[in-house]
């Protein structure tokens, strides 16, 4: 998985009640394989992300 600054990163969930959680790279961090981003998730909050296998990518538009 590769993003770039204002791509969108989507997680999929593996439960019906349980929504599908959006948000926007704001910087990548590391390089290659060790590659992680900090989002800013559509409720606000920013974390450091290590994407997993229910993880998507946007291209910023």
């Amino acid at each position: 998985m590769r993003c770039c600054t204002g791509d969108q990163i989507v997680i999929e969930t593996a439960t019906l009640d349980t929504p599908r959680r959006r948000g926007e790279v704001i910087e990548v961090i590391g390089q290659g394989e060790r590659e992680h981003y900090r989002v800013r998730w559509q409720d606000g909050h920013e974390s450091v992300y290590f994407p997993g296998p229910d993880a998507r990518v946007l291209p910023r538009a």
